[in-house]
């Protein structure tokens, strides 16, 4: 049974030496902050504490848990990562261990998800780890369901579950999904571990304590099912788009299958506007160059409700997103021109043709279809 351990719990350190010590933090912009003598109640500061701390609290979990799956019979396998592994290059199509030492899945270009850890147990479940100090984990719901989409596709012979770990106080936590292990331990401290890093050299740290247990694996040592992040979204658009009749084939949309990649992608794109036609729909500023596509996807919301969203790129980094909020007022937004959207919508926008331009008439009877779908659930 995986129950939490009471030395997890109570946040005991005896076990793991000075190994929270031997980890890099991303403190610059703290330890600037510390040295301006800011105060300690302003925004930036907590701000940047909080997120140093969450750091901390993430390594000392992991550490625990690497002592808690040497005893614990239930586990089989354990993902090693920072410096109990040894340094593999981030591979593309697979697990690996990223540059910052985490557990990630990364197409070509993109990581696609990062785990905090990851375990698998003799009844042939596969546990994703999740840790936070973050007290309302509604954003964290909000992942949950595309890491374990992109889990479920990539190791389909696993039963993939969750294991939450959480600050006494958090809220929000019996909206968890049924797959969703929680553990709380008691309020952590970052406390001795920025005291270290602001005076080094007033402690002499003991070496490294690594686990010899042959449970502890390599991420790149765990076989997957190939799969191949792009070619697969082309397949979906066509596949959408290729019914001899209608404009959108919602059967294949609705399909078990189609709606885990829908998960895992969140949105999928179905075609494109030209200006003018897109102009009928959106309130659009600025010029636009004559010849310039607006694509539109399906974006699935956490409430499982599919709804249209619209993407203007104007360069190869540049990209707009259009959308509607909950009172049907337009939502622009920059996206970040190096996340995956960005190279999501290049990629599309390559492959699609003539064939799949949309009109004002044909977005409208699908948000007619997607609206039914809505009320039939």
């Amino acid at each position: 049974m995986l129950n939490i351990s009471q030395d997890i719990k109570k946040l005991n350190d005896s076990d793991i030496a000075d190994n929270l010590l031997h980890y890099e933090y991303n403190v610059k912009h703290l330890l600037s902050l510390i040295k301006s003598n800011v105060d300690k109640e302003e925004a930036q500061y907590l701000s940047s504490y909080r997120s140093f701390e969450g750091e901390v609290y993430e390594n000392f979990l992991y550490e625990k848990l690497v002592k808690y799956a040497e005893k614990n019979d239930d586990i089989v396998k354990f993902v090693l990562k920072g410096f109990h592994q040894n340094k593999v290059k981030s591979n593309p199509n697979t697990l690996s261990i990223s540059e910052k030492q985490q557990i990630v899945y990364r197409t070509k270009s993109r990581e696609i998800s990062e785990f905090d850890a990851m375990f698998i147990t003799k009844d042939n479940e596969l546990y994703f780890v999740e840790m936070t100090l973050v007290k309302n984990v509604l954003k964290l719901r909000k992942r949950l369901r595309k890491k374990k989409a992109l889990l479920e596709i990539i190791f389909p012979n696993y039963e993939i579950k969750a294991l939450i770990i959480l600050n006494n106080g958090a809220t929000g936590t019996k909206q968890f999904p049924s797959y969703c292990k929680v553990w709380f331990t008691n309020e952590f401290s970052s406390t001795k571990v920025l005291e270290y890093i602001l005076n080094p050299h007033k402690k002499k740290l003991t070496p490294k304590l690594k686990s010899n247990s042959s449970k502890m694996i390599e991420a790149h040592t765990l076989k997957l099912h190939p799969f191949r992040y792009y070619n697969t979204m082309s397949w979906i658009t066509k596949m959408l788009r290729a019914h001899k009749k209608h404009v959108l084939d919602l059967g294949f949309l609705m399909n078990p299958k189609i709606q885990r990649y829908h998960d895992l992608y969140n949105k999928l794109y179905i075609g494109y506007m030209n200006i003018d036609e897109a102009k009928k729909i959106l309130e659009l500023e600025g010029e636009y160059k004559e010849d310039q596509r607006v694509v539109v996807a399906l974006e699935k919301k956490h409430t499982d409700e599919i709804v249209l969203t619209y993407y203007i790129q104007l360069t190869r980094k540049k990209l707009y997103l259009y959308s509607f909020n909950d009172e049907g007022k337009q939502v622009k937004e920059k996206k970040d021109p190096y996340g995956i959207t960005v190279t999501e919508v290049f990629h599309i926008n390559k492959m699609m043709d003539n064939s799949y331009e949309l009109n004002e008439i044909n977005v409208k009877f699908i948000k007619k279809l997607l609206s039914n779908i809505v009320r039939d659930a």
